[in-house]
């Protein structure tokens, strides 16, 4: 079992339209007293006599904007990070980057401080939906930073992407992806817009401004992408992301396979799996409480084992390829799977949702496009199930 950290970084230059996370724009001059807080925040984590020299194996910086941040305060942090957890020494390092706040200069020096993976949020090579998706940037910017990163000494690079957009065709989704592909990364994250209520875009569709996406449409988008990524040499090895052979995102590896992750900094969040507890929101506050040396935690709840193996089967679905292993849940749950979930495996199976054999139990090719029936399956309380995916989802930034 893993166990990653995630570093959350809440500041922008501009919101985007769609974007729900917890981000906040204004706010440079409390960018290097945050940085110090996280430093303490994380080493008062590891004060604990039960954290003593814990081990961690991945360092994922995400937004928000950390690409806002100098490189040194970002090795800063790696630092902080490597001196209170057993971490390996070629563990993987991501930092997400906005295309235009990461020149050359910048990403030279955040690969000498240690950082060795990159995700740049492309969304889209369309300049019309830029410009609704509230961008800063144009896809000149992407192409520009992908080769500095390049450059630098990057070899692992993820693009995210974005589809089932209002005024969205086939046609446009199709250049995006020639031309994300063209730039020949090592990973791409593909995301079905949804609509967030406290967006502008859910205000837009509310007043009847924007339409609202077409399921239909984004369903044609994404069996296009299933194709071109697999004729592009691309493993679908998760629902939303494809990789070059070895250069799956391993931090993420650890949320699907529902392992520890602890979160730091301003609306984080954080899972031993038995218990979940998640930080204080605004920035400000955050700052200050740990400047008064107080606790940043504002919430938490006991996850008790129904709730934790549905988790499991949740976020192991995902994973296309590795599905949910018997062994690996029966040593985790101290029985085995069928014991639990007898009668969701023969509907699923019997539904063509899901490959059931002794070794794994992952999605069939219908399950894909059927995920959400097909996880539903193993779900005691969607509600809460839901609250959680969108408290992971903010504190994590989706975009991976």
């Amino acid at each position: 079992m893993k166990t990653g950290l995630y570093l959350h970084i809440p500041f922008c230059r501009s919101r985007c339209s769609y974007c729900d996370f917890n981000t906040y724009v204004g706010l440079n001059d409390l960018f290097e007293p945050y940085v110090r807080a996280l430093q303490q925040e994380i080493r008062a984590l590891c004060a604990w006599p039960l954290l003593s020299a814990r081990p961690a194996h991945t360092i994922f910086f995400g937004g928000g904007t950390p690409s806002l941040l100098k490189p040194q305060w970002i090795g800063d942090l790696i630092r902080t990070c490597r001196a209170t957890f057993d971490m390996p020494p070629g563990g993987e390092v991501t930092v997400e980057c906005n295309p235009g706040t990461a020149g050359a200069d910048y990403l030279r020096g955040l690969h000498g401080q240690g950082v060795n993976r990159l995700s740049f949020g492309a969304q889209s090579a369309d300049p019309v939906e830029l410009k609704l998706l509230g961008r800063e940037h144009a896809f000149a910017d992407v192409s520009a930073t992908m080769n500095a990163a390049r450059a630098a000494g990057f070899d692992s690079v993820n693009l995210d992407l974005i589809f089932g957009l209002p005024y969205q065709t086939l046609e446009t989704w199709q250049r995006t992806m020639d031309a994300a592909l063209a730039l020949q990364p090592d990973h791409v994250s593909l995301y079905a817009l949804t609509i967030e209520q406290g967006t502008p875009m859910y205000d837009w569709t509310r007043r009847g401004e924007v339409p609202y996406p077409d399921p239909d449409a984004a369903a044609d988008m994404y069996d296009f992408a299933e194709q071109a990524m697999g004729d592009a040499g691309f493993s679908h090895y998760e629902i939303s992301n494809w990789c070059k052979p070895g250069r799956a995102c391993e931090h993420n590896l650890i949320y699907w396979r529902n392992e520890p992750y602890f979160g730091f900094g301003a609306g984080a969040h954080s899972s031993s799996i038995q218990r979940r507890w998640w930080n204080v929101r605004r920035p400000a506050d955050y700052v200050a409480r740990i400047q008064r040396g107080q606790s940043v935690e504002m919430g938490h709840e006991d996850i008790d084992p129904p709730i934790s193996r549905g988790e499991t089967m949740m976020m192991g679905l995902r994973l296309l390829e590795e599905g949910v292993s018997p062994a690996r849940f029966a040593a985790r749950y101290g029985a085995p799977l069928e014991q639990f979930y007898a009668a969701e495996l023969r509907e699923g199976a019997q539904r063509g949702l899901l490959d059931v054999n002794k070794t794994r139990v992952r999605l069939t090719e219908r399950g894909h496009f059927l995920s959400n029936q097909a996880l539903m399956l193993f779900v005691a309380d969607p509600q809460r199930v839901y609250d959680q995916g969108q408290g992971r989802r903010q504190s994590h930034g989706v975009s991976e």
